[in-house]
């Protein structure tokens, strides 16, 4: 190889160096006004209300087989007058005393403007899924007593979106109280009365 190849070997490799630092300054910068902007806007988590809840079917059956469905009311507000937040990903579900007890039902993505509200009203449902022994016999004593306490979970995945820059994916978790009655009580025994909405107006914990 003549002295002339090598030098011109050496400049390829120099230009190559100065476009990766050049890159890497150029990175450095941008998520420096990014976490500068984010800094000055303090961005708030978004915030969950359990609306109301509708039971349409609720049975516990041998060998300790919970049978329901629940159609229930969230709404999610973006308390920020800056940031947009999307949803990429939300899986709502019902738990009883730590163990789920629907399947997921999943929510489409979507994206939420500042200060906007989104509402959405899924069918939370499951059919003759085990419990466990414990967790059946209190599930029957509450129907005895004419009332359920659910918790209703979301978890997903969100971004936020600071003028034209969107961040990452963050995980999202979603913890609703649920207290529903099942309607009327006739001779000790509770009977569940179907297609009734109770409104609940619960506020839910956010953890992002």
């Amino acid at each position: 190889m003549s002295v002339k190849q090598c030098s011109h070997h050496g400049d390829k490799k120099k230009k190559i160096k100065r476009i990766g630092i050049g890159l890497g300054i150029l990175a450095a910068i941008v998520l420096l006004i990014f976490f500068i902007t984010w800094a000055i806007l303090q961005p708030k988590k978004p915030r969950f209300v359990l609306q109301d809840a509708t039971i349409y079917g609720f049975n516990v059956s041998a060998p300790i087989l919970l049978s329901s469905n629940f159609q229930v009311t969230v709404s999610a507000r973006n308390p920020n007058s800056k940031i947009g937040i999307y949803y990429d990903q939300l899986n709502i579900f019902a738990t009883y005393h730590s163990q789920q007890i629907t399947y997921f039902t999943v929510i489409q993505p979507v994206y939420q403007g500042h200060k906007d509200v989104n509402i959405w009203s899924p069918f939370v449902y499951g059919t003759n899924v085990p419990v466990a022994p414990y967790n059946g016999a209190a599930l029957t004593q509450d129907q005895s007593n004419g009332a359920i306490s659910l918790v209703i979970k979301l978890n997903g995945r969100v971004r936020w979106k600071v003028g034209s820059f969107i961040s990452g994916r963050f995980h999202l978790h979603v913890t609703c109280q649920a207290y529903i009655p099942f309607g009327n009580k006739n001779s000790g025994i509770a009977r569940v009365v179907t297609g009734v909405k109770y409104q609940l107006a619960q506020k839910c914990s956010v953890n992002v």
